[in-house]
């Protein structure tokens, strides 16, 4: 039997507060390679807090969070800028396309920031957008398709760079269940096949039914949930 990969991405007892108020209070989290991970908790339970941590988006007052073995309390603001452009990729509750550019260049976008040339980055763009079966909307802009077309874009956008992790944050928040369903099965089912991490803000059971895996934050607290075979 192989024995199971290492966790990628692991923080231990983070604590985070705004002013008075404290939004993490000892959380632990951990997440392996191809893994789906669903951060359940209601509203202000300190779930997307956690998300903003883990992604080095910003710094936790306490505790450690490690990616690929190294701390991200040791790198400077540049290096967690870095890794956001290349190791991570995003997907928001309202997609958050640039309006000006079509769908197309949208999906692009990251890997012409890190310095793809223009073709090569639309051709990898057209395949994720077929992948996400979003193809006809190529040329369109965001304002011009559907709320599941463009949360697909989204997708196709937070994956096309071939990140080791994936930050879903409510990514079916603003979508009716059947749109919802559909990228939650497409995202899934790419993050798997590329062996990507995907961490997802979810208040939903049904969309946390798509994960391998639960964590559920209450009061700035994590608990691990163990699924039934």
């Amino acid at each position: 039997m192989t024995a199971p990969a290492e966790p990628l991405l692991t923080a231990t007892g983070l604590r985070k507060s705004y002013g008075p108020t404290p939004a993490l209070d000892g959380a632990d989290f951990s997440i392996r390679p191809g893994e789906v991970v669903a951060v359940m908790g209601p509203s202000g339970s300190g779930k997307s807090t956690l998300l903003h941590c883990l992604a080095g988006i910003v710094r936790a007052d306490a505790g450690d969070v490690r990616y690929d073995g190294r701390s991200m309390a040791g790198m400077s603001d540049g290096e967690r800028s870095a890794l956001r452009r290349a190791d991570f990729g995003f997907v928001f509750q309202f997609g958050q396309l640039v309006p000006e550019l079509t769908c197309l260049e949208n999906v692009a976008m990251p890997m012409r920031l890190s310095g793809t040339k223009r073709r090569a980055a639309e051709k990898q763009a057209a395949l994720w957008l077929d992948r996400l079966e979003v193809a006809d909307v190529a040329g369109k802009r965001p304002g011009e398709v559907s709320g599941g077309q463009g949360q697909r874009v989204a997708v196709a956008r937070a994956l096309v760079s071939g990140p080791r992790v994936v930050f879903a944050d409510e990514p079916t928040g603003a979508l009716d269940s059947l749109n919802g369903e559909r990228v939650m099965r497409l995202l899934t089912e790419a993050a798997h096949d590329t062996r990507a991490a995907v961490v997802l803000v979810t208040h939903e059971a049904r969309v946390a039914a798509y994960s391998d895996r639960e964590i559920v934050v209450r009061d700035g607290k994590s608990r691990d949930m163990e699924r039934a075979a």
